[in-house]
């Protein structure tokens, strides 16, 4: 199956209206007041930049974890993987079982004792100590922009479901949804997000289980489903590795070997271990043991989401056997609108439409909280108003707070562009994640590398995935089949190049001294960071190498029944 042309704008089917009636709309109501009601709560304990940034370093583990998988849970979560699942199959599952549990794991259990002593406050912060100013003012300043992208995203999938159920234009959808995102945040800072973020789990649980129920008695339940599917698009449109022999033929475009490479190592690691909208959730956990523990509490619930995500997708392929294609109306982003004005009635529906918008805030307010976040401490405190007392940048992060969600209501314009969001976000991450993801991983584990390979290292690694996506995939240099085996490709040619440079600059530039690098690089430990354990921490049950390789084993048992 062929990834379908990018087009100027989707507007929504003609008609696709959801039948919400008053009930509908006072759940909804409900679930805004509430949200509200956290961001003023919140705001009583904001008192310094770190209370609103980081919340002052002293939320629990069971919180920064819910928070984690929540931040996660956007437009990418949502209308992405299920656009994914209608467009290619069961082969979703690899960007959670393989696309995301090793590398939360990686974090929790290498990288979060690193961000945690270093008493960083962002993840550009920490290149910074371990190379020089020029590598953290350019993965700022990418990140910063990137962090606007991708909540833009949110915005844009966000705007969809307004239109939906209010029909509305998708620009007075945007403005709206993204004023009301700069409110709650703005009041209550990180905390606010934060605690929003946990009640939007379990908001999006009750909004995404119904669909997925009823869907399926539909299409006349699993049985049913998979048959219509297999008799449609074939066997491998139902299994998670049939088809990805190198050169062989499968809905995703891609052989096992970029899916791993691409997707499992390079796209994910560079995801999960250097995105502080994810990585800020953990650093604001109240002790070492906390920080490490929240990816890996979220890792658990991660590798289940995706059966809530995916079949809402294939029971659209069901019902719309032509969606995304020329021969009909919907794309693949609507596919959960398509299902929730077919089949939940009210009552249902406003739980459902709830949970939509809980998710894409969630999204949002997660790249927007980093965004002003690394906006506010690693470029306008270091390189433009230096030496302010502290008032002075909580003032000023709530004002970048503004701007960061109007350059998102911008942003979400370009998302509209692309017929499957999904796709967009992994061209995103390409860019900017991986590209920083090698400079990390080469810097914390090799002391050899110089002050100035990392800048270099990042630079090449991001002109070069772009070279990949733009020039050579685009223009049908090298022929890759979709848009998402080129993001697998385009990831794994940023790492290499970033590597290669990396090494090569190392070869003719100044190591840092050794004397700098303790409790940055892997097997040095600087003085006086290391911390007692809090009571409890040293339960069986909370240790981390026992919940992160519990992770490892359970991701792999789910890939049995779907690898034939």
């Amino acid at each position: 199956m062929q990834s379908p042309t990018p087009t100027a704008s989707i507007p929504l089917a003609a008609g696709l209206r959801l039948p919400t009636d008053g009930l509908d709309y006072t759940i909804l109501a409900i679930y805004f007041v509430v949200v509200l009601g956290i961001g003023f709560a919140a705001r009583r304990s904001v008192k310094t930049s770190l209370d609103f940034f980081l919340s002052g370093r002293s939320l629990p583990a069971w919180v920064t974890g819910l928070a984690f998988i929540a931040a996660n849970l956007g437009a990418t979560e949502i209308l992405g993987m299920a656009a994914t699942g209608a467009q290619y199959g069961v082969a979703v599952v690899h960007w959670y079982w393989i696309g995301a549990i090793p590398a939360m794991v990686f974090l929790g259990l290498v990288m979060m004792p690193f961000y945690y002593r270093s008493k960083v406050r962002s993840v550009p912060e920490f290149l910074l100590q371990r190379f020089d100013k020029s590598a953290h003012l350019l993965s700022s300043a990418l990140f910063a922009f990137a962090a606007v992208l991708i909540a833009g995203v949110n915005l844009y999938a966000l705007a969809i479901v307004v239109e939906a159920l209010l029909g509305w234009p998708q620009w007075v959808a945007i403005v709206v949804a993204g004023l009301f995102v700069l409110v709650y945040i703005t009041i209550g800072g990180l905390s606010s997000a934060i605690y929003n973020e946990v009640l939007q789990f379990f908001v999006i649980l009750a909004a995404l289980i119904p669909l997925c129920v009823i869907g399926l008695k539909r299409v006349g339940g699993w049985g049913g489903m998979t048959d219509s599917l297999e008799s449609a698009h074939g066997h491998n449109f139902l299994t998670a590795w049939g088809g990805t022999g190198i050169g062989d033929a499968n809905p995703l475009g891609a052989n096992w070997l970029t899916i791993i490479l691409g997707l499992g190592f390079v796209l994910s690691f560079g995801y999960w271990t250097t995105n502080f909208a994810e990585v800020q959730r953990a650093l604001s956990a109240k002790n070492l043991s906390a920080a490490q523990r929240t990816p890996l509490i979220a890792a658990f619930p991660k590798m289940f989401i995706v059966f809530l995500v995916m079949i809402p997708g294939l029971v659209a392929a069901v019902l719309v056997p032509k969606i995304g294609t020329a021969g009909s109306d919907l794309t693949y982003n609507d596919a959960i609108p398509y299902l929730m004005q077919e089949l939940l009635p009210n009552g249902v529906l406003g739980i459902a439409v709830t949970g939509l918008l809980a998710a894409f805030m969630a999204g949002m307010a997660a790249n927007v909280s980093s965004f002003n976040t690394v906006f506010t401490y690693d470029i306008w405190a270091k390189y433009v108003k230096t030496d302010r007392p502290d008032g002075y940048y909580l003032k000023f992060g709530r004002a970048i707070t503004a701007i960061g969600v109007l350059l998102s209501i911008g942003t979400a314009f370009i998302a509209s562009s692309f017929s499957n969001i999904m796709g967009y976000l992994q061209t995103l991450f390409s860019f900017f994640n991986v590209p920083m993801f090698v400079v990390f991983i080469i810097g914390m584990f090799w002391k050899r590398a110089s002050m100035k390979s990392g800048v270099w290292g990042l630079l090449a690694g991001t002109t070069a995935a772009m070279i990949n996506y733009f020039w050579i995939y685009k223009h049908g240099v090298i022929g890759i089949p979709t848009d998402q085996g080129a993001n697998f490709v385009s990831a794994i040619v940023g790492f290499v190049a970033g590597a290669v440079v990396m090494v090569a600059v190392t070869l003719f530039t100044a190591p840092k001294p050794e004397a700098e690098l303790a409790g940055l690089v892997y097997g040095t430990t600087a003085p006086g960071i290391e911390e007692p354990p809090a009571e409890g921490d040293d339960a069986w049950y909370r240790r981390p190498a026992l919940l992160g390789w519990g992770a490892i084993v359970l991701a792999a048992l789910c890939y049995l029944p779907y690898s034939l």
